[in-house]
């Protein structure tokens, strides 16, 4: 309201004549650029496209050019500190470069990312992290445009990397200036040209909405023969055009903002928007060429070769083409599920492992163990799988309801390689203190910022702690981290694996019988001393709060930021146990409800912003939840206003016409035939069931038939059918 009407009207500017004006100057055919992607043949697209687009004039206007830098002088070689929100501690310097556009093929920011980026032996985070300075440094080109350009630097201080800024900083210009002078080689140009071409050529398939967004954009910006390629395939090696911009990585071209809770009352600034509190100094070349002296004698050199560079893209000729996932062995302590690949074509595996352990939740101490163990074991791993990352081969571990999980997937050739590192890793785990300090820091800071989450994640993180059979919240948790020390964990991690189940699920492999045994030989380690020591049934059952028909329970929670004007509401309503006919009606009722809801709650009576209707499966126990953000009114409020659109939802139903009913009908039978597009899509759909224990993994083919009743049946009946089941479950 203020920036585009008080203050115009009080400049005596019109803004609807001037958003008018701008159409007219800038809204021409001839400026645009159209993307459509169907399944019909290209002369009836066309067709569709001539009659649905032909009025939208041309008028051939100029395309807008914006030319100059955006930086004087004066916002050059500069330091800002300001006081942020949550407890971070964050240095991200900034350089106005030549824009990487401009020379794509060339890659020049790509390449600079690859280098200041990497997180490998002999890197610029390698020894930030040995010190114990940084968590996270990440480094590319951001706000780019034909004119000018920005490389960013992000690093996420520690306590003491912040009480060391100065040689943290020393550190980055020491470790570009190592670049500056080693000069561009071409094996590093090549390598990630090696690895950019695998992902172009490899890469999954997206929402079709995505991909016509991507498309379209890059129609502005490259000419016609890269249009579906952009600038994902680096291929000419030009020195000279990266060395210019690792020249321009400068200090007196550089841009450093510094935030911290500690700068509170050091301040002399608010900014007008967000009320932050900054206090701005110029800085000179030769203070930067003083913080590159002050740094400790560490070795900074390039990266080695990566080895985790996939070669073989043979596909797998698996002779079980029935597609499902099998059982393929079964024991005390552990299931082994394969889901041979007969789909996608490609040479790609995804991995799931699950670390079902009752001892990592069973209290607040415990599960801050957990937590520690499980970021220690990434910060561990990060320095020998930050390559396969690079590569390729994505990983991930953390936390679940009943202990942590790991994920892996990328392509299959240099995959297992990695999983066996992983799993040595967790067979032989030590605590390191320097380390685990580190780790204790950062997990005290993540839980201090948890009270400055929005509303709305506050309050489904708190309705799930009601759902959960075992559960403790948050705070809880946080007071035994302060009190965790090295030996806890160390005496902890031990009898944690011994009493563990492992749940896993392997896709799309070659060689099975390789992975087989790797696994086995891990739980062979892991497993408990004695053969009596495996987990009852009982322990292997995630269990959900069943809340009792047709009474209400209400969870108050007050807000713990006490800036936030905000306030949310999660209205949920549990349904039922997994049922193919029940589950059709609770998907056919989301549907139809979902639009309503956001017209009703955002549009008319505009509660607020976040509004949204949902379906949730906990542990295969179906329910809806309505989510609601406010500023203008209370949860109090928002939950009559949601109870009365129940109610007219219910009526709406009984009033519902044969035609609009079938409408929806057949949009959900749509939904449910349409193909998972890429592995990691279709993993997640079967690791569900499993972790859900329905393995019902022919879902889709046995709901749709229920669907077909709907529409075979009379409309008018059925939708009495849906409008009766509403009003039970309400």
């Amino acid at each position: 309201m203020d920036t585009l009407f008080e203050r115009p009207k009080a400049k005596g500017v019109d803004t609807r004549r001037e958003l008018i004006k701008f159409y007219d100057e800038h809204y021409s055919a001839n400026l645009m650029h159209l993307v459509v992607y169907g399944k019909e043949n290209l002369d009836k697209i066309q067709g569709q496209v001539e009659e649905m687009f032909q009025e939208i004039r041309n008028t051939n206007k100029a395309i807008p050019i914006f030319p100059g830098q955006p930086c004087t002088a004066d916002h050059l070689q500069i330091l800002v500190k300001s006081v942020p929100i949550m407890q971070i501690n964050m240095l991200r310097i900034f350089w106005p470069v030549t824009p990487s556009i401009l020379h794509y093929e060339e890659a020049p920011c790509k390449y600079l990312s690859h280098l200041i980026g990497h997180e490998g032996e002999g890197s610029l985070f390698h020894a930030l992290k040995t010190l114990g300075w940084a968590t996270q440094l990440f480094a590319c080109e951001v706000d780019w445009t034909t004119e000018y350009s920005f490389f960013k630097v992000r690093i996420n201080l520690t306590d003491a990397g912040h009480e060391r800024m100065q040689e943290v900083l020393g550190f980055l210009f020491t470790y570009i200036q190592l670049l500056q002078q080693s000069g561009v080689f071409q094996w590093i140009f090549d390598e990630l040209s090696s690895i950019c071409e695998t992902k172009f050529h490899y890469q999954d398939k997206i929402q079709p909405f995505s991909y016509v967004v991507d498309v379209a954009s890059n129609m502005q910006i490259y000419p016609t023969k890269d249009w579906l390629v952009g600038s994902a395939l680096p291929s000419k090696f030009n020195q000279d055009t990266v060395q210019k911009v690792l020249d321009e990585l400068c200090p007196t071209n550089v841009r450093i903002f510094w935030e911290s809770k500690k700068f509170e009352g050091q301040t002399d600034k608010v900014e007008p928007w967000y009320n932050t509190a900054y206090y701005l100094e110029k800085i000179t070349k030769s203070t930067i060429q003083e913080w590159m002296q002050s740094v400790p004698n560490v070795k900074l050199h390039l990266p080695a070769s990566n080895v985790f560079i996939p070669m073989n893209f043979s596909l797998i000729d698996d002779k079980d083409k029935n597609g499902l996932p099998v059982l393929l062995r079964k024991s005390l302590f552990s299931r082994l599920w394969y889901k041979p690949e007969t789909t996608f074509s490609i040479p790609k595996a995804y991995v799931k492992i699950d670390f079902n352990c009752p001892l990592a939740v069973n209290s607040p101490d415990t599960a801050a163990l957990t937590d520690t163990f499980v970021r220690l074991l990434m910060d561990y791993l990060n320095e020998c799988a930050y390559n396969a990352m690079k590569a390729g081969l994505h990983y991930g571990l953390r936390l679940s309801d009943n202990g942590f999980e790991l994920t892996l997937a990328g392509f299959n050739h240099k995959l297992r390689i990695l999983l066996e590192i992983i799993i040595q890793k967790i067979a032989n785990f030590e605590v390191k203190p320097d380390r685990f300090s580190v780790i204790k820091e950062k997990i005290t800071k993540a839980y201090e910022n948890y009270k400055f989450r929005q509303p709305d994640h506050q309050a489904k993180y708190y309705c799930s702690l009601v759902l959960q059979d075992q559960a403790s919240p948050w705070t809880e948790a946080f007071d035994a981290v302060s009190h965790l020390e090295v030996e806890d964990l160390a005496k902890f991690v031990p009898m944690m694996l011994s009493r563990t189940f492992f749940e896993c699920y392997i896709a799309g492999v070659g060689k099975l019988r390789k992975w087989s045994h790797i696994l086995k030989m891990f739980f062979i380690t892991t497993q408990p001393p004695f053969a009596d020591r495996f987990l009852l049934p009982s322990q292997l059952t995630n269990r959900v709060v069943k809340l009792q028909d047709g009474k209400k329970y209400i969870y108050r929670q007050e807000g713990s930021n006490p800036s936030n004007e905000n306030s949310a509401l999660v209205h949920y309503i549990q349904v039922h146990q997994d049922e193919f006919s029940i589950n059709i009606k609770l998907q056919l009722f989301h549907l139809i409800a979902k639009q309503a809801t956001f017209h009703q709650l955002r549009t008319v009576e505009k509660l607020g912003y976040i509004k949204s209707l949902s379906q949730r499966n906990d542990s295969g126990v179906y329910g809806v939840q309505f989510i609601i953000q406010s500023s203008v009114k209370g949860p109090g409020h928002i939950d009559s206003r949601v109870e009365s659109l129940l109610k007219n939802l219910e009526s709406k139903l009984y009033e519902m016409s044969d035609e609009e009913f079938k409408s929806n009908v057949t949009a959900l039978i749509d939904i449910k035939l349409e193909k998972h597009k890429n592995l990691n899509e279709e993993s997640m759909f079967y690791w569900r069931e499993i972790q859900n224990g329905t393995l019902k993994f022919n879902r889709r083919d046995a709901e749709v038939p229920y669907e077909h009743t709907f529409s075979i049946f009379q409309s008018e009946k059925m939708a009495l059918n849906l409008a009766f089941f509403v009003a039970n479950i309400i």
